[in-house]
């Protein structure tokens, strides 16, 4: 007799499927929003919910084990961190410039005319 793998019952689906409509909503009702941060940070928000209910309940992540998740979400979890650090390091760059060397003076010369 094979063995036969571990079935999901299928109301855990169903409740994530009206869950990423109700996201899905939501994200879209931030379209009426003015421009600004919050809306940013709520669009950010719903997509990373989204994105993490696909992940853990339709491909299965929920279920495996943690050196696996590790294995998998940890390597894009790092390039975020680094992509992070270099956008402070920019600023701070940007800001240390500014402060010592001041505004740029320097017209750009338009080709041909010297």
């Amino acid at each position: 007799m094979a063995d036969e793998g571990q079935q999901h019952p299928l109301r855990v689906y169903w409740i994530m499927w009206g869950a990423l409509f109700g996201l899905s909503a939501l994200s879209y009702w931030t379209d009426f929003w003015d421009d600004g941060p919050l809306r940013t940070a709520a669009i950010l928000a719903f997509m990373m919910l989204k994105a993490g209910g696909i992940v853990m309940i339709f491909m299965h992540m929920g279920w495996e084990r943690l050196a696996l998740k590790i294995a998998i979400l940890g390597p894009p979890v790092a390039i975020l961190v680094l992509i992070w650090l270099m956008a402070l390091e920019g600023a701070y760059v940007e800001d240390t410039r500014l402060e010592y060397y001041g505004e740029s003076t320097m017209e750009p010369e338009t080709p041909g005319h010297h």
